[in-house]
């Protein structure tokens, strides 16, 4: 997922960018307007918790029919994997790579690529949002 609106964003020392409002960055990252809307409508409320990355891999994928759907509902749900992430893990941030692909990086520096993990879960439901997130919480 390429963000070039981010905007005003400045040079680490090894070659990624960062945004100068990293809270504007994550707030924006936040939305995930289509996967909220999809499991609102299956009655799951996605507050930010890992209990929803829970919820969310129990839904029917319905979404898996519709090709249209697929890939932006896949984008969400990274973003969505990422934003609980960020908000829970003590140190975890998100980072735009040069390329504008926003992943999370850890406190030890540890990169995920949590918008391709959010494809593959929409696409197969293989790894699991909650089982990814269980991994990263231990790293």
């Amino acid at each position: 997922m390429n963000i070039p609106f981010l905007g005003n964003r400045r040079k680490k020392s090894d070659g990624a960018e960062i945004s100068a409002d990293p809270e504007g960055v994550a707030e924006l990252l936040s939305e995930c307007e289509l996967l909220r809307s999809q499991a609102s409508q299956e009655g799951v409320q996605l507050d930010d918790s890992v209990a929803s990355l829970e919820a969310l891999d129990q839904l029917v994928p319905r979404w898996r029919d519709d090709e249209e759907v697929l890939p932006w509902l896949g984008n969400d749900a990274g973003l969505y994997l990422g934003t609980v992430i960020v908000r829970t893990v003590a140190g975890a941030v998100w980072e735009v790579w040069p390329g504008g692909q926003p992943v999370v990086r850890l406190a030890s520096g540890r990169e995920f690529d949590v918008v391709t993990a959010g494809h593959e879960w929409a696409a197969s439901g293989v790894p699991e949002l909650s089982q990814l997130y269980a991994e990263v919480a231990e790293a």
